[in-house]
């Protein structure tokens, strides 16, 4: 596949990063010498300088032949702009990256196909519905859905309380033979490898792990992983950029309680004509006597989204010394997320990861259903429907020849989600999650051909 990415930002690298794994064929367009000279050196790709809303750079990188242009600079109105031209002059489709949540709201209105735009991703957007979905499974740092629900991913760490540390995977199952989840990932602490759990393996004390699970499973969870499941009601959220105001907003509709602290007057005056249900407080966040005047200890969960990354994890590490349940924090540096373990805040949230694995999933939409990347981690899970012609069709699952470096985590067979263990029989239109690392993709698409 031919793919134009514009933009060597964050998003924009981390894509051709991602991309560049499977052998796909990326050029890259920036303005910025140092960025694509970073690019190229690190990456298997092609580097074009120069500005991707220039007629004359896009017809350089050869267009009309991509099959998929990125637009993901850092202006959203470029962004529209070189999707608009590249559909013009030949790309097959075009994705833009943008900040306006009112472009994806008003879609419908709209119609960006028309321009040829194929796809809007907002991270705003994004940040806001993985902070909803954090809320709601609140004992967990991780969270996935995957066909409405009938098999959820969760992440978690394994604490000392947790039953089946020290024991196998093998071990834990037969201890607790009616649960209804799989072990699909395992990050030991202190270290960056990813470990894809076999029989042998031993779940030890803070372990970052996840689960597959039905939806009967999740309490399950709650249990076994010595989380306690805390209904979240009341809520306060520092920072009233638009992640803030659309969380808010979505998790007022959802009957939360929230109190919003928004440092600029004028703003949090718009605030509050513009979100009724929330309580919105004008005051600076970095106060930690305003935030004990507002009650910080009475919430049962604080998230962090000012426009400093620094800012927002002190002001969630604060929210934890006064005994705040779960804390979320947004961070734009990457090299902070991948600190999220030993930070100390609950959940960090980056909206660049967010939009390039969006984008990621919808690249691989051809081949799979559904795609998620594992936060902090080098694997992700796919979602394949099984065709008749499928290796894997009418085939037992111990049977099957599937890579050491990848497992079946759960089967969506019409609606239920279903937990397979080795002697289950994979059907033809079975919805099949798998997880891998990036080196066995390859290996495991051919399976579901």
């Amino acid at each position: 596949m031919k793919i134009i990415i514009a933009g060597a930002g964050e998003v924009g690298f981390h894509l051709a990063k991602l991309l560049s794994f499977e052998s796909q064929d990326i050029t890259l367009i920036d303005l910025d010498k140092d960025a694509l000279a970073y690019a190229e050196n690190h990456l298997d790709i092609r580097a074009v300088k120069g500005d991707a809303t220039s007629i004359s750079v896009l017809k350089n990188a050869n267009v009309g032949k991509a099959d998929l242009i990125i637009a993901v600079t850092g202006v959203e109105t470029a962004n529209i702009t070189i999707g608009v031209l590249a559909n013009e002059l030949g790309v097959g489709q075009s994705i833009a990256n943008i900040s306006n949540t009112e472009f994806i709201d008003n879609d419908e209105d709209i119609g960006f196909k028309k321009f040829g735009i194929d796809e809007l991703i907002s991270p705003e957007t994004l940040a806001a519905n993985e902070i909803s979905l954090l809320l709601n499974q609140s004992a967990f740092d991780d969270t996935y859905q995957f066909d409405n629900g009938a098999l959820i991913m969760v992440g978690t760490t394994l604490s000392v309380e947790a039953p089946f540390v020290g024991k196998t995977v093998q071990e834990a199952a037969k201890i607790f033979p009616e649960l209804h989840f799989i072990p699909i990932a395992i990050q030991r602490s202190g270290t960056q490898f990813t470990i894809i759990p076999r029989g042998s393996t031993e779940f030890r004390e803070g372990d970052q792990v996840y689960f597959i699970t039905s939806r009967e499973g999740v309490d399950e969870l709650y249990k076994l992983t010595g989380k306690e499941k805390t209904k979240i009601k009341d809520v306060m959220i520092l920072g009233g950029s638009k992640i803030g105001a659309k969380a808010t907003k979505d998790l007022c509709a959802n009957k939360f309680n929230i109190k919003l602290v928004e440092k600029s007057a004028d703003k949090a005056f718009d605030l509050a004509d513009n979100l009724p249900k929330a309580l919105v407080i004008n005051g600076d966040g970095r106060n930690v006597e305003l935030l004990e005047e507002e009650n910080l200890h009475d919430m049962d969960a604080f998230v962090a989204v000012t426009g400093n990354s620094e800012t927002n994890i002190m002001s969630c590490l604060i929210a934890k010394s006064k005994g705040v349940a779960k804390t979320i924090a947004l961070v734009e540096n990457m090299d902070y997320f991948q600190l999220s373990h030993s930070i100390g805040v609950d959940t960090l949230i980056n909206k660049k990861l967010l939009a390039a694995n969006s984008i990621f999933r919808y690249v691989r939409r051809g081949e799979v259903l559904a795609m998620t990347k594992l936060n902090n981690m080098n694997a992700e899970l796919l979602e394949f429907e099984v065709k008749y012609t499928s290796k894997v069709a009418n085939t037992i699952i111990k049977e099957i020849d599937f890579p050491r470096s990848a497992i079946i985590a759960g089967v969506v067979r019409g609606d239920e989600g279903l937990i397979p263990l080795g002697d289950f029989k994979i059907k033809p239109a079975d919805k099949v999650v798998v997880c891998c690392l990036p080196k066995a993709i390859v290996q495991v698409e051919k399976l579901f051909v």
